[in-house]
């Protein structure tokens, strides 16, 4: 019977054939068999066939074998490989070398992006996916070997057997000549195509890649245009490259345009004509010229269209990119930070890049810095702990693995104290990109979200950046959009660890030295320095102090005598001597827990104030002691507005009633 071509929808993720991929390669191709099955037929002629195709073929001498583990340098040797070859023949499962062989090749496909291509000689594939027949013989003799080890084995044959190959069902039919040369044709094929260099190690991508590829619907006529939306550093280049990889070759036409936002749009669109009409060669003067050139060239053609990390509606527009400038058939993705641009866009589906799991995260931590799939020795609660701040982000497990490769544990302890204080320069950089687009308020409510307000209440939240003048609503609209907070199931404010530390580094960066010279205080240890020093200064609108309970330690109230322009202050269970009068009259919000006196002094009843918060307080009386209010001071609390004056009464009989 002659070889059948299994379906395509199953096939792997390719490689890059960029530069920084072809140095990885140190073999085209890896031959995986069993030598006593095919080693002198089948498997000899490949290997000679592939030879004078001029392909670098690795091929294992069967004879130099020790023991039942595979050695290091064939693990290179798989590594390596461009491509693995696995002929699967009736008795490959008798060999626990074969088996180790192939799990190492499936975790390459999963890591490194290999191309994996199985020839099924003489099996059928079902026996290999469901380990019967010769191959359920097999692992009866493995009956007493490690359970793990078995249960990676069919893991890895349950792959190995899905994946798009050639079935040679009956090879003595005359046609191995013939099945050969088609093998020969389809390598040289994928040796000879252009992909993307998607990254080193590619843990957690085939699962994104199936998600966006059920979005995409590739074989459908219609024109779809889909978002993958994330914060910097999330994977969304990585996840769009490989998309590229999976499908390019089911389109006329197929272009990838990477870091849109730094480039030229006429550049831009001279790279998108290039892309998908070459050799032919398009002269672009102008950006309104392209658009019409784009328009008329490419409106016939079905493609593949990726646009990276977009920012602006004017890229969308010089790109021509809507529904009806592509021809049916036709897929564009965008990846972006900001989800506004995709709702103006009208896309299809949004993709909302996930951290990564923390299993997933451990791994692809444990390549960069190990360059296995786990820690090594000694270092696995230092590599969980820096996991858990990385928060499942890739760019920051990329980074700091590569930065800490080969450092001692001492070195590992000494950079997880010191991101706790600054982090890591590359990645606040990279995600400092999406603050910086922010208009002054936008900048304003991010800072005090990042210092002040994780984890409370939206509508809240809204209410006091309101009443600083800074249209609140508007502002975290466009913080949600743009990927820089989220709201949760309970109307809570968060944001990924990674932006908040970056938010805080902003504001540490003001004045290293001198945190009273800072807009912003959240630390305990430089506000209680300032408040020590009474080195507070004009420049602070906020500051938070958090005590567990009420100390001995004390505090004047002089030290806030500097600070005029004292916006939001909480001080939980934290004590102060002295007059009321030097706090700001700009106090816009007031949290103070655990307020020591049974009285609000007159002086504490800023005109300005839209929120307070006193709950579990030693208050007796909601108004100010009769002995020092002034019939001024009583005006202003009775024309606080209820909504915003209610904590306080809450409070009170809370307190007094044990409610």
């Amino acid at each position: 019977m002659a070889a059948r071509k299994r379906d395509e929808a199953s096939s792997s993720t390719f490689p890059s054939s960029s530069s920084s991929s072809l140095k990885r390669w140190r073999y085209d191709v890896f031959i995986s068999f069993r030598g006593e099955d095919t080693r002198k037929t089948f498997t000899s002629h490949l290997c000679m066939a592939l030879k004078e195709a001029g392909i670098n073929v690795f091929i294992d001498n069967e004879e130099l074998r020790r023991g039942q583990d595979i050695g290091a340098e064939l693990v290179r040797a798989i590594q390596g490989s461009r491509i693995s070859v696995i002929v699967f023949s009736k008795w490959y499962a008798d060999s626990t070398w074969c088996l180790e062989e192939l799990v190492k090749i499936m975790e390459c496909k999963r890591t490194l992006g290999q191309i994996v291509l199985p020839i099924f000689y003489d099996v059928d594939p079902s026996d290999v996916r469901k380990q019967t027949r010769s191959f359920a013989e097999a692992f009866l003799k493995h009956k007493d070997t490690d359970h793990n080890k078995v249960q990676r084995w069919r893991d890895a044959l349950l792959g190995s057997g899905n994946l798009s190959g050639w079935d040679l069902t009956n090879t003595l039919d005359g046609h191995e000549a013939e099945i050969i040369r088609n093998i020969i044709e389809e390598i040289t094929r994928l040796l000879n195509n252009t992909y993307l260099h998607v990254a080193p190690y590619q843990v957690g991508i085939d699962s994104r890649v199936q998600a966006i590829g059920e979005c995409l619907g590739v074989g459908f006529d219609d024109v779809r245009i889909i978002g993958i939306l994330g914060m910097g550093g999330m994977g969304k280049t990585t996840v769009a490259k490989a998309i590229y990889n999976e499908f390019y070759d089911r389109f006329e036409g197929k272009s990838f345009l990477e870091k849109v936002r730094e480039k030229k749009q006429v550049d831009l669109q001279k790279q998108l004509l290039s892309d998908i009409l070459k050799p032919t060669k398009i002269k672009v003067s102008s950006v309104a010229q392209g658009i019409k050139v784009i328009e008329k060239r490419l409106g016939s053609l079905k493609v593949l269209v990726i646009i990276d990390d977009i920012d602006s509606v004017e890229q969308l527009e010089a790109l021509a990119i809507k529904r009806d400038t592509f021809a049916q058939g036709s897929r564009i993705i965008i990846t972006t930070r900001d989800e506004h641009l995709l709702d103006i866009l009208e896309v299809n589906q949004i993709y909302r890049a996930q951290p990564m799991e923390e299993e997933e995260a451990l791994e692809l931590l444990s390549w960069h810095a190990f360059k296995n799939t786990f820690p090594n020795k000694g270092y696995f609660e230092l590599a969980r702990e820096l996991v858990g701040y990385c928060r499942g982000l890739p760019l920051a497990l990329q980074v700091l693995g590569c930065s800490l490769f080969r450092r001692s544990t001492e070195n590992w302890e000494s950079t997880l104290a010191k991101l706790k204080e600054i982090p890591c320069d590359e990645i606040h950089n990279l995600l400092k990109i999406s603050y910086d687009r922010l208009n002054d308020c936008q900048k304003d409510i991010f800072g005090d979200i990042s210092c002040f307000f994780i984890g409370m209440d939206k509508n809240y939240v809204t209410q006091i950046l309101d009443g600083c003048g800074f249209f609140a609503k508007i502002g975290i609209a466009v913080l949600l959009e743009r990927c820089l907070v989220t709201v949760n199931e309970k109307n809570k404010l968060m944001m990924h660890d990674l932006l908040r530390d970056m938010g805080r580094e902003i504001e540490r960066a003001k004045s290293p030295k001198y945190p009273g010279k800072r807009s912003r205080l959240w630390h305990p240890e430089n506000v209680k320095a300032v408040l020590m020093t009474k080195s507070g200064t004009e420049e602070i609108e906020g500051l938070v102090l958090n005590l567990p309970s009420l100390e001995e330690t004390s505090f004047s109230t002089e030290a806030f005598s500097n600070m005029k322009r004292l916006r939001l202050l909480k001080l939980n269970y934290v004590q102060l001597t002295g007059g009321y009068k030097y706090l700001s009259e700009n106090l816009r919000w007031l949290c103070w827990r655990g307020f020591p006196l049974e009285f609000i002094p007159k002086n504490l009843c800023q005109p300005n104030i839209v929120a307070i918060n006193m709950r579990y307080s030693n208050l007796r009386q909601v108004l100010c002691n009769d002995s020092e209010v002034s019939p001024s001071a009583r005006e202003i609390i009775n024309s606080l507005p209820l909504v915003l004056y209610i904590p306080c009464i809450m409070c009170f009989l809370s307190h007094l009633f044990g409610l």
